[in-house]
């Protein structure tokens, strides 16, 4: 891979994942929080509509695009390892690749299909989304870090 090339993937991959690090904390810091302030039923109908738009190509890309860029730009630091920054580059591979593809799937969306089944205007609704909330942000939390964290090492990368 050449030097330029290389450089940009760098930036685009920071790019993104700064993109959807920044979306996830708008997330945490404070859609949900404002979620939690109406009652339980119409919370619920809010995330599920949230949870449905939010598939869509921009955003799917910016997630899971950032997700390819990175792994391509971990294997390339695991094969070119003397170069300086590998291990910045793996560091944010990993982080991005483990702390919100995986999270995402293994924890949200989970969390997003059980709220989706549930009827939001029962009690077991109400309980679901008490629960959702604190259990949801947390995971999203760990979303926003690791996508943050994951952007300053492909800057320093590059520096």
């Amino acid at each position: 891979m050449s030097e330029r090339l290389f450089s940009m993937l760098t930036i685009l991959t920071a790019l993104g994942t700064g993109t959807v690090g920044g979306v996830f904390f708008a997330f945490s810091n404070f859609v949900m929080a404002g979620l939690a302030r109406v009652p339980a039923p119409g919370g619920i109908a809010a995330m599920n509509a949230i949870n449905v738009t939010v598939i869509n190509p921009l955003f799917m890309t910016a997630l899971f695009g950032s997700g390819l860029l990175c792994l391509v730009l971990g294997v390339y630091a695991l094969f070119n390892w003397n170069m300086d920054g590998a291990l910045l580059l793996l560091a944010g591979a990993v982080l991005y690749l483990a702390g919100n593809v995986v999270v995402t799937m293994v924890f949200n969306v989970p969390l997003n299909n059980a709220l989706a089944a549930v009827d939001p205007a029962s009690a077991e609704g109400a309980t679901l989304w008490t629960r959702y909330l604190s259990e949801w942000v947390m995971w999203n939390t760990v979303r926003t870090v690791t996508a943050l964290a994951a952007m300053v090492a492909f800057i320093l990368a590059l520096l």
